[in-house]
């Protein structure tokens, strides 16, 4: 009977033991993972060795640090200049059907319902469907496109982009592939 009850009192005193220094160790976590939040050093620089540590912190997902985003980036801004579009302009330097010299990958080109694709070319008429506002390429310096004259804008059209009167649909210059 004694030696049954000094085997319980061991192994109860050895639970405590494990259990006192598994709370220890989270607890030195934690205070490593808050010292990084303030600046202070890594929480893996005095981690122990994975050896070291007990069964259940071995188990553990290593979790990665929070990004906290880029550095002294000011995103794409626009060229300056970009909206001080020519009144007056000469009609034959536009009047070209260009490969584009790069393509661009973004969203997919939803055409209008009921229209079959076509290649267009300049001197053409773009139908009124294709030159609204969802289509109409705002940002077209960020695709090496010149600055429209005014009364013109840049409209996507599939893979291509066309320059068109917008009073009256005319196409004044196209960039075949510009999208891919």
């Amino acid at each position: 009977m004694m030696y049954r009850v000094g085997s319980i009192a061991l192994l109860a005193v050895a639970f405590a033991l494990l259990c006192g220094g598994a709370t220890v160790a989270i607890a030195q976590q934690q205070q490593q993972r808050e010292e990084h939040q303030r600046g202070g050093a890594a929480p893996h620089a005095a981690a122990p060795h994975p050896a070291a540590r007990p069964p259940a912190q071995a188990a553990a997902a290593p979790r990665g640090e929070r990004y906290p985003g880029p550095q002294r980036y000011k995103g794409v801004a626009a060229p300056q200049g970009w909206n001080t579009r020519p009144q007056t302009f000469n009609r034959s330097a536009y009047q070209h059907n260009f490969q584009a010299p790069r393509n661009f990958r973004i969203g997919p080109y939803r055409p209008p319902a009921g229209w079959v694709a076509r290649r267009w070319a300049y001197g053409q008429i773009l139908p009124r469907a294709f030159w609204a506002p969802q289509y109409i390429i705002a940002d077209y310096w960020l695709f090496g496109l010149e600055i429209p004259p005014i009364g013109y804008e840049w409209v996507r059209y599939g893979a291509d982009a066309l320059l068109v009167n917008t009073t009256t649909g005319q196409i004044l210059q196209v960039e075949y592939g510009l999208f891919a």
